[in-house]
């Protein structure tokens, strides 16, 4: 005997579920006992055109042959599709009981596949933040990098990446990699590499009373190079490993040497060092580019140099956590640290506080160079309201949705940075504090605009624009 069961797991088109955050209060079980073991007898793809079988079975927490009480193997269905929606290869997942014949049941298991291929134009501004081009160079072109991008994912069916890109602008840049070349059978180990070359008519030489000094020229004053070679591992499904081995070859011009002698270490105009490093990271997020439910762990230890002129460990870790406080609500917390030793280092090595993912909200229009730093962020977010977007198809083309998702916020942050020789740059070695209230804009291809009002202990406030994520 066969038959139906309406336990179905799923997910809206690349966002999280349209009237709250859990699949439970739409969710019916039919079973016999709480305590009945059912076997799994088959698992049933469909929908992969591109994607390999291998690919959707990696992410699914239960296998051919194994048994569970059905209420058991429900939770396991929405273990495997928030999964496999943290790939990022499917617009949406599901995840269901197909049939049954005694106590062996066939699973399904559903998607629907996301467009891989993307030759683009590229135009992107150089600076820190998009309100620093706007407002601070006053969105001047010559800020801006320009050319062509190739990104095609999935590239084999392996959930790997392809990115090229030929920029011409700001940078004169050819740089390329590719991640995720399994090696293996079980795909738990991998390689990634990347590869980059470019020079630049005006660098980034000093940082005077927290804003970056430029300088530039009529000819190139900087030439640089690097590759990047990486070994991952993913044992479990949350949990991964990089091992990594890299090599940079940086050069300044004459200028820029005189301006600030202490870009590299030991008075040099040009730099050649290896680099070692390894990262783990854990993602136990309902939604990796929108979470609202879950945590996640990273950290890193890396050496870069093996003498006086390049010589520093950099420890890195970061942490974020999100709690449901109502159907339509949610609270996260973030902390993120970094230490550097030893702690005298060049202008090269000082990088800290409103580069990449450290930074404050409040602060786009300054940055903190340092040697040690840590932040602490917490948001308190509700869901607004969401619509879709409906495309007409063609005459074998069904029509599309664009899902668009609206979230009010609250945020506060708080920071220091710790500087031996800071100078003039007043915002070292003293606690930060931030707070402000905004939205976020949710959308197709895991896309988040935020609009944020932020203000900050110096008595400044302003109205920021961000598409970073969350962690």
């Amino acid at each position: 005997m066969s038959a139906q069961v309406p336990v179905i797991v799923t997910a809206p088109l690349a966002q999280p579920p349209a009237d709250g955050f859990t699949l439970s209060d739409s969710t019916q079980i039919v079973s016999p006992g709480d305590e009945t073991l059912f076997k799994v007898r088959n698992i049933i793809i469909k929908g992969n055109k591109r994607t390999r079988p291998e690919i959707v079975l990696r992410e699914v927490p239960f296998k051919p042959g194994e048994s569970y009480p059905l209420p058991a193997l429900v939770k396991k269905f929405e273990v495997g599709r928030r999964q496999l929606m943290n790939t990022a290869l499917f617009h949406t997942v599901v995840v269901a009981l197909k049939s049954f014949e005694g106590y062996e049941v066939d699973v399904l298991v559903e998607v629907k596949e996301r467009w891989y291929i993307f030759p683009v134009p590229y135009f992107k501004p150089v600076d820190r933040n998009l309100n620093q081009w706007l407002v601070e160079q006053k969105a001047s072109l010559s800020r801006v990098n320009y050319g062509a991008k190739l990104l095609y994912n999935n590239a084999t069916g392996r959930n790997d990446k392809l990115r090229a890109w030929v920029m011409n602008g700001y940078t004169k840049q050819l740089s390329f990699s590719y991640d995720r070349l399994y090696i293996d059978k079980k795909m738990k180990w991998g390689m990634n590499v990347s590869f980059a070359m470019g020079k630049n008519k005006e660098m980034n030489y000093n940082t005077i009373e927290n804003k970056q000094a430029f300088f530039k020229d009529e000819k190139f004053v900087r030439n640089f190079m690097s590759m990047t070679t990486e070994a991952t591992y993913r044992k479990a499904i949350k949990t991964r490993h990089r091992f990594g081995i890299g090599f940079t070859r940086e050069q300044i011009s004459d200028t820029i040497f005189s301006l600030n002698p202490q870009y590299f270490a030991d008075e040099r105009k040009s730099i050649s060092f290896p680099e070692l490093y390894y990262m783990v990271s854990y993602y136990d997020l309902d939604y990796i580019p929108y979470p609202t439910k879950g945590y996640a762990v990273e950290g890193g230890l890396g050496k870069r140099g093996l003498n006086k002129v390049m010589n520093i460990w950099q420890l890195s870790a970061k942490a974020f956590g999100s709690w449901h406080t109502g159907k339509k609500s949610f609270v996260s917390a973030g902390v993120h640290g970094t230490i550097k030793a030893p702690f005298k280092q060049p202008y090269y090595n000082q990088r800290m506080l409103g580069y990449g993912s450290m930074f404050m909200q409040g602060y786009e229009y300054y940055v903190v160079d340092g040697v040690a730093a840590a932040t602490v962020k917490s948001t308190y977010t509700r869901k607004l309201f969401n619509f879709n977007i409906k495309i007409p198809g063609g005459k074998k083309r069904e029509p599309q949705r664009i899902p668009v998702t609206f979230y009010g916020k609250v945020f506060g942050n708080a920071g220091y940075v710790h500087n031996p020789q800071p100078g003039n740059n007043f915002l070292a070695d003293k606690m930060l504090y931030s707070g402000g209230f905004g939205i976020d804009i949710f959308t197709l291809y895991d896309v988040t605009f935020k609009l944020e009002w932020s203000f900050n202990q110096l008595g400044q406030n302003g109205i920021f624009l961000h598409r970073n994520s969350i962690f």
